[in-house]
């Protein structure tokens, strides 16, 4: 499927269908401009609710989302409108052709790499300002490329085995939350709710 991005903020509705012509690769929240203290970034996503979840999440914490193609769904797509139509136009995001790309916009020094084959839990990690949250596909994970150049920047996500895995969305919103408990700790000036920077 096309992944192209249909999102137009000052016009709302927001999503507009396929014949829209080309728009924007990313925003940086018009309605409601913040400085991103975290980034989330989403490799090949492949279901649009996970997507929108997501990007909601990344908006209630103050991160910029960042979508790695190919994605499995055009961002106008109607259930990821349902998902985060409400919140989208303020979000900071922002789509890249691939992993290089990422590379050159992002400082994946400070990447965290979330699978379930880490030994690492996620709140064992010691998170920072600006850290890089990096998650795969719903049904594949990370490349095992990506994962054997960066295993001591693994985390995992403890759960039962009878769970199997957890959806993208958990995942994210846990990770994401926790990075927050530790930078609240971390400095008196990030409030432990109060997340406005």
């Amino acid at each position: 499927m096309r992944d192209n991005v249909a999102m137009n903020s000052k016009n709302p509705p927001p999503w507009q269908p396929e014949d829209a012509g080309p728009l924007p690769l990313s925003s940086g929240g018009e309605k409601s401009p913040y400085s991103p203290q975290l980034h989330v970034v989403l490799c090949q996503p492949e279901i649009p609710q996970n997507t929108g979840n997501i990007g909601r999440t990344c908006l209630a914490v103050g991160a910029k989302l960042w979508l790695v193609r190919p994605l499995g769904f055009r961002i106008d797509e109607h259930h990821l409108a349902r998902a985060g139509m409400d919140y989208w136009p303020q979000l900071q995001w922002q789509a890249v052709d691939s992993w290089d790309t990422l590379a050159g916009e992002l400082d994946l020094h400070s990447a965290w790499y979330f699978t379930k084959t880490a030994s690492r839990a996620v709140w064992d990690a010691s998170f920072a300002v600006n850290d890089v949250l990096v998650f795969g596909s719903e049904s594949a994970g990370l490349p095992p490329s990506l994962l054997a150049a960066n295993r001591d920047r693994a985390l995992l996500i403890p759960m039962r085995g009878d769970a199997r895995s957890l959806n993208l969305a958990s995942s994210v919103a846990v990770g994401v939350y926790e990075a927050r408990r530790q930078m609240a700790l971390q400095d008196p000036i990030i409030t432990r709710w109060g997340l406005d920077p």
